[in-house]
């Protein structure tokens, strides 16, 4: 079911949320936390795919606001608030709304936003491509427990991760970083399997890659040792390297979902480790809500 109101407002949005609840047959709000995802018109799409797919793992009211900024100097004074209602399976396993907004309203976004978030529920703050300066002071970030922010949609990815770390609050993380999981997790495998102490390190990957540069910064702190970031053709992060006096300890993925893990003494392993879609990324950041002391870690560095 799809509903629109034009120049309308939150109180009139949260009534046609409960009229259409009673229509389709759900009374009763299952979600368990509100997303509210910051983006433009030409982003909306792909975004709004990727939330409700997460939130069939995580049921959630979703919020999209997007920002209609005005063309001519009239529509600067046209102060406006279009919205569409999604419910049922047109909106995952929860509820969404996308918020236009017009004029003036585009300043004052979370007033918008604060009369429909779900009551006593988290909330947690997505901007799939530009991200304010500092998420946390953002009007709309600090209503949130959890902000996500994408150091790979900028044109400079490594820069913003300068910006990230003297700006990082509690509850900031990174889709960059999320990227990670399966490499970190199979590296930690890989050094419980022996006791060799590791003497150096590399990241291969594309270049500017904020996931590489995360990673290597996060060796460098749990491993104390310099790290070289090696530029390939990719895609993304093509291989990891880790010297011991033994040999060295190799996750090569060149391409395709499988890669190849090998360490001394051992015979050679095939892993999967595809690239995750965007929608399984939100869904992994919807497990936790706490704040991410690992990325605050990697994101500072050894400095």
């Amino acid at each position: 079911m799809k509903i629109d109101l034009t120049d309308t407002n939150s109180s009139e949005i949260n009534k046609t949320i409960l009229r259409g609840r009673r229509d389709v047959g759900t009374p009763a709000v299952g979600a368990v936390l509100t997303l509210v995802v910051v983006t433009d018109e030409e982003n909306a799409y792909d975004a709004v795919k990727a939330a409700n797919e997460a939130s069939r793992e995580h049921p959630s009211r979703i919020l999209v606001v997007i920002k209609r900024h005005a063309r001519t100097p009239r529509e600067r004074h046209e102060t406006r608030l279009d919205a569409e209602v999604r419910l049922g399976s047109d909106a995952g396993s929860g509820e969404t709304v996308m918020l236009r907004l017009h004029g003036e309203l585009c300043s004052r976004a979370e007033s918008v936003v604060l009369p429909l978030l779900l009551p006593d529920a988290p909330v947690v703050v997505w901007w799939p491509v530009d991200a304010p300066e500092v998420p946390s002071k953002d009007p709309l970030g600090s209503l949130a427990q959890r902000r996500i922010t994408d150091a790979y949609a900028v044109e400079d990815p490594l820069g913003v991760l300068e910006t990230r770390a003297a700006s990082y609050a509690p509850g900031d993380t990174d889709l960059a970083w999320t990227r990670l999981t399966p490499w970190r997790s199979m590296l930690a495998a890989a050094l419980d399997q022996t006791p060799l102490a590791v003497t150096s390190a590399a990241v291969e990957s594309e270049a500017e890659n904020p996931s590489a540069e995360l990673l290597a910064r996060w060796f460098e702190v749990r491993l104390g040792v310099p790290v070289d970031r090696v530029v390939t053709d990719g895609p993304v992060i093509t291989g990891v390297r880790m010297g011991t006096a033994d040999g060295e300890i190799l996750i090569d993925r060149p391409e395709g979902p499988v890669a190849r893990l090998a360490i001394p003494g051992q015979p050679h392993r095939v892993l999967a480790l595809k690239v995750r879609s965007t929608a399984e990324l939100i869904a992994e950041e919807l497990r936790r809500l706490d704040p991410d002391e690992a990325y605050a870690a990697a994101l500072r560095g050894r400095a």
